[in-house]
């Protein structure tokens, strides 16, 4: 009598009668590791939560941020002011909501900035080596050297803080980093054969960077903007509590969290733990994703 072994979904075995799973695309692995991550998965949702909340919820919530209104000035949450209100009368919500606004799009938008210079310098210097490499990583070396909190403070108080200003000048002193993972991994790619088949084939420098460097050091830049938002968004909140963020009708997190430390012996909570939360809330979020996505694209870390 024969037996007859069953036979897998996609009627293939291996060698050793094991089964051969169906070949995946190295970013649907990578999808399917994030998505196991249950970590990740909360912090992105924390992430959209938020990006909705500061973004949409103004369309519906249409709370009092612009007229003083002396006889609401510091009440608890309560109806028509679920978060309370603060000295001015204004609707602590609200705030939150287009203080949110402005800490995400510096976030996202410095993030940017940073990294498109820091891929651009660090793809340039992995691939130019000798003494081109060594002089670009030098300058690298004096902007990390300098104290950009501080050159912020100068812009901020000479030319005035908005949200462009300070997007620019945190992403313009924010790119050595990037441009330092970028470069480490140039050089691991630039000895690979299909640079050196591009070479043969006529390809510049630039075409070698746009076309075959910088998308296979695609991974190294999307976990980098992560940690780069996550930055980004605690040097404004760090500016706008030292009192030099966006002022009034902008406002950011950082102001709200330096006018409610003014009322914490009197026990006004509501000017401070919501708005410190939000803060706490989305750099984890932040780095929680950006772990992930390290784990998740870095075949070396990623589980089988």
């Amino acid at each position: 009598m024969t037996m007859t072994l069953p036979q897998p979904l996609d009627g293939k075995r291996g060698p050793d009668g094991g089964e051969i799973g169906a070949v995946q695309s190295g970013w649907k692995l990578a999808v399917r590791e994030f998505t196991r991550n249950k970590l990740a998965v909360t912090g992105l949702a924390i992430l959209v939560f938020f990006v909705l909340l500061c973004f949409l919820g103004p369309v519906f919530y249409h709370g009092n941020i612009l007229v003083s209104n002396l006889q609401n000035t510091n009440s608890p949450p309560g109806a028509g002011n679920p978060l309370g209100s603060d000295n001015q009368g204004f609707d602590e919500l609200a705030l939150i909501m287009k203080g949110g606004q402005a800490a995400l799009e510096v976030g996202f938008f410095a993030a940017f900035v940073g990294i498109v210079i820091g891929a651009l310098w660090g793809a340039v210097s992995g691939l130019a080596g000798g003494f081109l490499d060594a002089a670009m990583m030098r300058i690298v070396d004096i902007f990390l050297s300098v104290p950009y909190l501080f050159v912020v403070l100068i812009v901020a108080v000479k030319y005035g803080a908005s949200v462009l200003s300070l997007s620019l000048i945190i992403g313009f002193f924010t790119w050595q980093i990037p441009a330092r993972l970028i470069r480490g991994e140039v050089l691991s790619l630039r000895v690979r054969d299909f640079v050196a088949a591009a070479r043969v084939a006529g390809s510049g420098r630039w075409r070698l960077i746009n076309r075959h460097l910088l998308p296979n050091a695609l991974g190294v830049v999307i976990v980098n903007v992560t940690f780069q938002i996550a930055d980004a968004i605690l040097a404004v909140s760090a500016l706008g509590f030292l009192g030099f963020g966006l002022h009034y009708p902008n406002q950011d997190w950082g102001d709200m969290l330096s006018s409610g430390t003014e009322y914490m012996q009197a026990g006004y909570w509501w000017l401070i733990y919501p708005v410190g939360l939000c803060i706490v809330l989305v750099v984890m979020a932040c780095n929680l994703v950006g772990d992930a996505l390290r784990d998740s694209l870095d075949v070396r870390l990623r589980r089988r």
